[in-house]
């Protein structure tokens, strides 16, 4: 029974966006802000409120035919309530407003999450919920506080992201209504490369870049740095070490101004996509290890440098490459 009331809403809703101007109006991208006023948005039973009108209906039957007025006041009173949730459900809808969409950084395939801004006005709003692709999310919203809702995403490819149309619905206060509305924000979001699981160790340093090496703890012992109990025997620098009265080891993250070259050419027996999530890995590894690397692609070079502006300069890179189709449209 349940599968079936799930269906013919379903079709019920699917004619409406069919038949109804607004409703295909809303399909186009809007710039936030977004509110939801009464000319978009809609209401229909759920399944319990068909049911509870056909007990109300049953019930009518019974009194008139029984003549039993207190049983009719019963039922009238039991109509006026239902009639009552709709409209505080409405309030509860009417004028919400969208007014951001924003994101954190997120690789192709693992989970992001996406954060909706609302302003609820001056009242309000109870037992709200959206949906975002498949990801669901129940909020509320005191009066005059506007929030972020938070909604978990996975995309599986790189490349532009549009979030597309977001339901926003309630069944605020008895169940018996739905009503929702349909926003559309013009956002989109960079997805970068997946980072390849298990990638090979990094590619011995090419070329150098002219500057001074660094000194680890101290600049004057160029290319060494203080011992770490975690260091192997092998790397300590024993003259050194003499000479300067403490324990040094030679850095071989920093050795004297040496780049990595990442190049997408050298890459050969693997298909695009591998090589775009190797050399994705490969950059967040150096950055970590802080090795100055170069990104050579194609149609660019990128470095060498380090840092956060140069490894997003390096993935938003990667994540627009051709070969792929990189640009998520889901109007």
């Amino acid at each position: 029974m349940p599968s079936t009331f799930a269906s013919w809403r379903l079709r019920a809703l699917a004619y409406a966006e069919r038949r109804l101007p607004a409703l295909t109006r809303l399909r186009r991208p809007e710039a936030p802000p977004i509110r939801l006023d009464r000319r978009r948005i809609y209401v229909l039973p759920t399944p319990f409120g068909l049911v509870f009108a056909a007990l109300l209906f049953v019930m009518l039957i019974g009194a008139l035919n029984y003549g039993n007025n207190p049983a009719v006041l019963f039922t009238c009173l039991l109509g006026s309530v239902a009639g009552a949730s709709l409209f505080a459900g409405f309030r509860v809808a009417s004028g919400l407003v969208l007014s951001r969409v924003h994101a954190g950084e997120a690789y192709a395939g693992e989970p992001f999450e996406t954060r909706l801004r609302f302003d609820p006005g001056a009242r309000s709003r109870a037992s709200l919920r959206l949906r975002l692709d498949t990801s669901e999310s129940a909020f509320s919203l005191p009066a005059n506080e506007p929030a972020d809702v938070a909604v978990v995403v996975v995309r599986p490819r790189r490349g532009w992201y549009r979030p597309g149309r977001i339901r926003v619905w309630t069944e605020y206060p008895l169940g018996l209504f739905r009503i929702w509305s349909w926003v559309n924000p013009d956002v989109e979001f960079l997805v970068y490369p997946a980072l390849e699981r298990s990638a090979p160790p990094l590619p011995s340093g090419e070329g150098h870049h002219g500057e001074q090496a660094r000194a680890g703890a101290s600049e004057e012992h160029g290319g060494l740095r203080d011992y770490r109990p975690s260091d192997p025997p092998r790397l300590i620098a024993w003259k050194a070490s003499v000479r300067h009265d403490s324990l040094l080891v030679r850095d071989a993250e920093n050795r004297a101004g040496e780049a990595l070259t990442l190049d997408y050419a050298a890459l050969r027996g693997v298909d695009d996509e591998t090589r775009i999530s190797r050399l994705a890995a490969w950059s967040v590894a150096a950055e970590h290890a802080q090795r100055a690397y170069t990104l050579r692609l194609p149609y660019e070079t990128l470095g060498p440098g380090l840092g956060a502006d140069h490894l997003r300069a390096c993935l938003r890179a990667l994540a627009l490459m051709p070969g792929h189709d990189i640009h998520d449209d889901d109007d």
